[in-house]
């Protein structure tokens, strides 16, 4: 199952289920939260009866409006081994700013000052139930759905500090999209989900969660040793090599670019980038 969402012809933000074929049946009025992927909107989207929609005739909006919005740095061994930095040993987290966040098909917009702006393709996880300390069991039981999102990266601002900056060079306006929906995780394998990222028709990353070093389970049960994680969390886990500032000459993005992040079982989540006027 997969749900999303969006903005019908009328203006009103709904959610909805989103078929094989394309279409999206509506489910009922979006909530202040969007699509939170506990066991009862699951159950929701499964019954949706709602008008039906083709994609191209609605807005989609990002699926889910978190409260936290948690970025993991380092987490693929080919990521870790192109920056030319140790493996870590525990994860490396660090925090977004959910103000960040845009849907499938709005602009990457790349503020002035910005001299350096960078995709990184991520499968995120959603929280769907309240988790604190988890064990193993808990922590997988916690994934209410997966979806595809840019963790898009100022290098400038990350990096222009003596003990780098990530919250800020990542959490610029519309520096974090995703969607285009929230996928359930039910019978996914989460070690194992292809991954690409395709920038203006070339293939800048192509991975697979195989490589991650703290698996989701293990990522979970990190953070929720203190941190209490709450439905419609979510955890953007790490992104594979191949990122713009680490190629020779470096790809930074640019002003007509589209971003296109591919993740198994979800979609693909496109994005045009302009500069700021």
């Amino acid at each position: 199952m997969k749900a999303v969402r969006f903005v019908n012809p009328e203006g009103e933000p709904r959610i909805g289920a989103l078929g094989e074929d394309g279409t999206i049946t509506d489910a009922g009025a979006a909530g202040p939260q969007g699509f939170v992927p506990t066991p009862l909107a699951w159950d929701a989207i499964n019954q949706a009866d709602g008008p039906t929609y083709g994609v191209g005739d609605v807005r989609l909006l990002h699926p889910v409006v978190p409260n936290k919005l948690i970025g993991i740095g380092l987490n693929y061994r080919s990521h870790a081994e192109e920056s030319e930095l140790d493996i870590p040993s525990v994860p490396v987290i660090f925090a977004k700013f959910s103000s960040s966040l845009v849907g499938h098909g709005d602009h990457i917009v790349i503020p002035r000052e910005e001299t350096r702006p960078d995709y990184e393709g991520e499968v995120a996880i959603v929280i769907g139930r309240p988790i604190y300390r988890a064990d193993e069991a808990e922590a997988r039981a916690a994934v209410g759905g997966i979806a595809a999102i840019n963790d898009v990266s100022g290098r400038r601002a990350q990096l222009e500090t003596p003990l780098r900056q990530f919250t800020l060079g990542k959490s610029f306006d519309t520096f974090s999209p995703l969607g285009p929906c929230i996928a359930s995780a039910d019978g996914v394998d989460l070690a194992d989900i292809d991954l690409r990222t395709t920038v203006s028709g070339e293939v800048m990353q192509d991975a697979n969660t195989r490589d991650l070093i703290f698996s989701v389970v293990e990522l979970i049960e990190y953070i929720s040793a203190g941190v209490t994680l709450e439905p419609g969390d979510v955890i953007a886990t790490g992104t594979p090599s191949g990122v713009g500032d680490s190629r020779s000459p470096k790809r930074y993005l640019r002003e007509g670019d589209t971003v296109e992040i591919y993740v198994e079982g979800v979609g693909t989540l496109s994005n045009p980038v302009r500069n700021e006027l």
